[in-house]
């Protein structure tokens, strides 16, 4: 168990997670793309690695900025989100619905960064951390970007899926009306 005595400190420790966790995605992200099946969603993932890519080089510039070593931690955070999206990546299921699961995985892999890098941006803010505050800030913008970008890409596969089931006249395993009235 290590000790942080500062807010200084406390910064160096959430730079490390984040690049322990941005490394995670570098080798987990692949694997995303090699099993989606929709196009436009491989596209979207392979852009994201390359900006993985990009944060990582973001976060060493930042730990020269504060004189710390970048490596050296291990985001159990992220292992476990990853952990999950490989679930969703075995998971047996029509094309369409196993999309649907890896983008629910890779926005979970989203809101996990985005609350790292907030409060990254909090604390250099207040040390007045300028030049840090600015890389944090524009990775944290790129994290949102993609969490708004899967959000939107979900949003138009389900729509797709959902008519394709009414088509089909296949409910899911349980019917919707089931479920509504358990629900009511």
């Amino acid at each position: 168990m290590s000790t942080i005595k500062s807010p200084l400190e406390l910064l160096a420790a959430e730079i490390k997670d984040l690049y322990s966790a941005e490394k995670q995605l570098t080798k987990a992200i692949p694997k995303m793309i090699a099993g989606a099946k929709d196009p436009q969603l491989k596209a979207g993932l392979s852009a994201h690695l390359d900006e993985t890519k990009q944060q990582i080089v973001r976060l060493e510039t930042i730990a020269g900025l504060l004189e710390i070593k970048a490596s050296g931690n291990v985001c159990k955070g992220m292992e476990g989100i990853i952990m999950e999206g490989a679930e969703a990546l075995s998971t047996d299921a029509p094309p369409l619905v196993h999309d649907l699961g890896i983008i629910a995985a890779a926005r979970r892999v989203e809101h996990y960064e985005m609350a790292g890098y907030m409060t990254a941006v909090s604390i250099a803010e207040e040390l007045k951390l300028s030049a840090v505050t600015a890389l944090l800030q524009e990775t944290l913008f790129e994290e949102k970007g993609a969490e708004e970008s899967l959000r939107n890409h979900f949003a138009g596969l389900l729509v797709k899926c959902v008519a394709e089931t009414a088509e089909t006249g296949k409910p899911p395993a349980k019917s919707t009306a089931a479920v509504m009235a358990k629900s009511a």
